[in-house]
């Protein structure tokens, strides 16, 4: 047994940043560049550079932070603030990017895109019941053995998702629709694109996911015979490059599509609208079965990878329930919630958005440059409550008007409209947060002052 593999070769980063690369590219990510490459029209090499910042570059940070800090997963970096914070903070993570929106939304999406064309309006509803029960089937059918996710996503689901898209990336440049110059830019993008393409890019919640997904990445990792902590963080950054030079191609080469496509379309409501306009208008009838694989292949490997991570974490957290006890749970009520009430769930999620993202931007940060102060808990615990301070305002502003309107809601409202820049565009925790930082530094300096004087 001493014999076996303890350092990955080139095939081994390419496999896994393969599957990386799958667990997170969903039907989000499909979607948002092509809309984005429609909406900034002849700005969309700017408005696709912000894009990529926050659609690639903060994943990639997530991936970086699980490296660095050694850790499993995302309650292990939580655990820095204190462990009730880690177990609030993974809990509401693991459910936003779970069973109560990512998850749901991915099936119904799939369904909206690939087969909805195919289906008379007064049977969508059933339709949409059967396919999501035959969806989550197939997703915990493959979920159940999460050592056998590198097979299932990196080496199958993944390349043949690729190989289709591949297909229609082709054509659109091989044949295009229309030029990038010239193209009209809508009035928000006029300006200011790359701004406008960096708040983007929060769109794909891929943030949230490499947090997620750090526990498939090391599990993986350990499986291919890796031991040592820090070869296992080595390799979870380069399988972590892989991934993201991918998604950033992918990314660029959708925007482009979408900008040329206005040489014949006009602005859709949606990427997916004018992802079928497109496949529709170089395939015909056979671009909308093209189009049905490429989604519910892009859709159902990331169900797979976040019904894993979300088992494997809650097993952890509480050990008394098994791995698949929390599989079969999770798809079961992301089924339900597919097709009961999704449209208020989703008016619920994005406050909690707009609450959770922050804190977890400042985590993977704080992560990356723990070294610098020791991993000193102060410095996590000070930056983390105020940056919760300023995201509670954050996700009140974005609540629906009944909690938006309390006389608290709004006084907290009117403070961040006040005191705290950057409030309007959602990143009033950026002041609070470096405040904290700077408070929790000087802290640590004092503590490590007073300890040398003694």
């Amino acid at each position: 047994m001493e014999n076996l593999k303890k350092n990955l070769k080139l095939g081994d980063y390419l496999v896994i940043g393969s599957m990386l690369f799958g667990l997170f590219f969903g039907a989000g990510n499909l979607i948002f560049p092509v809309h984005l490459g429609q909406v900034a029209g002849g700005n969309v090499t700017w408005a696709n550079l912000g894009f990529l910042v926050t659609g690639i570059g903060l994943p990639f940070l997530g991936v970086v932070a699980i490296g660095i800090s050694q850790s499993e997963g995302v309650f292990q970096l939580a655990e820095h603030v204190d462990r009730r914070y880690a177990y609030i903070f993974t809990i509401l993570l693991y459910l936003v990017i779970g069973p109560l929106y990512a998850i749901p939304r991915l099936a119904t999406t799939s369904f909206e895109i690939g087969l909805a064309p195919f289906v008379s309006e007064g049977k969508s509803v059933p339709a949409l019941a059967i396919f999501s029960c035959v969806f989550f089937f197939a997703a915990w059918l493959l979920a159940r053995k999460p050592t056998k996710l590198l097979d299932y996503v990196g080496k199958i689901i993944n390349p043949l998702f690729l190989i289709l898209l591949g297909i229609l990336l082709i054509m659109t440049f091989v044949h295009p629709m229309g030029p990038t110059l010239g193209a009209k830019v809508q009035p928000d993008y006029n300006g200011n694109a790359f701004f406008k393409g960096f708040l983007e890019g929060y769109n794909t919640l891929d943030a949230l996911a490499s947090l997620a997904f750090g526990i498939i990445i090391v599990s993986t990792i350990r499986g291919r015979g890796v031991e040592k902590p820090g070869e296992i963080a080595l390799d979870t950054i380069k399988s972590g490059i892989i991934s993201i030079i991918a998604m950033g191609v992918i990314y660029s080469l959708l925007a482009y599509m979408g900008t040329m496509s206005l040489g014949i379309l006009s602005v859709s409501e949606n990427g997916g609208i004018a992802l079928a306009q497109i496949a529709n208008n170089y395939f015909g009838t056979y671009g909308n079965i093209i189009l049905a694989f490429i989604v519910i292949l892009a859709c159902l490997k990331t169900t797979i990878g976040l019904i894993s991570a979300f088992s494997e974490t809650f097993t952890q957290l509480f050990p008394s329930q098994n791995y698949i006890v929390f599989a079969t749970g999770v798809s079961l009520l992301s089924c339900l919630l597919a097709n009961v009430g999704l449209t208020k769930i989703i008016n619920f999620s994005i406050p909690v958005l707009m609450f959770i993202y922050p804190l977890a931007m400042t985590l993977i940060l704080l992560s990356i440059i723990g070294m610098l102060f020791k991993n000193d808990s102060r410095v996590y615990k000070v930056t983390s409550y105020f940056t919760l301070f300023a995201s509670i305002i954050d996700g009140l502003n974005a609540s629906p008007d009944v909690i938006r309107q309390t006389g608290f809601a709004q006084a907290l409202i009117h403070f961040g409209e006040k005191y705290l820049p950057f409030f309007k565009i959602g990143m009033g925790w950026v002041l609070p947060a470096l405040i904290g930082f700077s408070i929790g530094l000087i802290w640590h300096r004092i503590k490590i002052d007073r300890r040398l004087a003694h």
